[in-house]
């Protein structure tokens, strides 16, 4: 993992911590079971068994390293502060439009949160990082790899 800051949600660091315990609690002792089975069952050298579940097993224990080390050392960023932000931050809810186009709402998380076909974008984003900063009402230049575009910020929540 970088050294970079990441940030997260309150609700997305719950979700990371959920799936963390099931790592921990359920799948590794599931896939410990697994090898146990395979190693019973004889030579190792040509046990598909036993090479399949090796490989989720170093997959499961990558993904456990990574999720601690994140949720280590995360910025949570806290949506539930009193009043309206007035510029577009991480944590974020922001309202777009382009001429011509439909409004677009999206919220800002940090790059281990985004999932951006449910409407959660980056902060490291071309469309995120161009954001950040501005107010309601901001026209803010988008260089994204498929052009440079202009859209209106219409709204801003938590």
């Amino acid at each position: 993992m970088t050294d970079e800051q990441q940030f997260l949600t309150a609700e997305g660091a719950a979700e990371l911590r959920e799936e963390l315990d099931d790592l921990i609690n359920v799948k590794r002792p599931q896939l410990a079971e697994r090898l146990r089975d395979a190693i019973s069952q004889g030579d190792l050298s040509e046990n598909a068994d036993y090479s399949d579940a090796k490989e989720q097993q170093a997959f499961l224990e990558g993904r456990i390293q990574y999720l601690e080390n994140l949720l280590r050392s995360a910025v949570i960023i806290n949506g539930n502060d009193a009043g309206a932000p007035l510029e577009v931050q991480v944590g974020t809810e922001v309202t777009i439009q382009a001429e011509g186009e439909p409004e677009e709402t999206y919220r800002i998380v940090g790059a281990a949160e985004a999932d951006p076909r449910n409407g959660k974008i980056s902060n490291e984003s071309p469309i995120g990082s161009a954001l950040l900063g501005h107010r309601k009402g901001d026209l803010v230049r988008v260089q994204t790899p498929g052009g440079e575009w202009t859209v209106k910020i219409r709204r801003i929540s938590r």
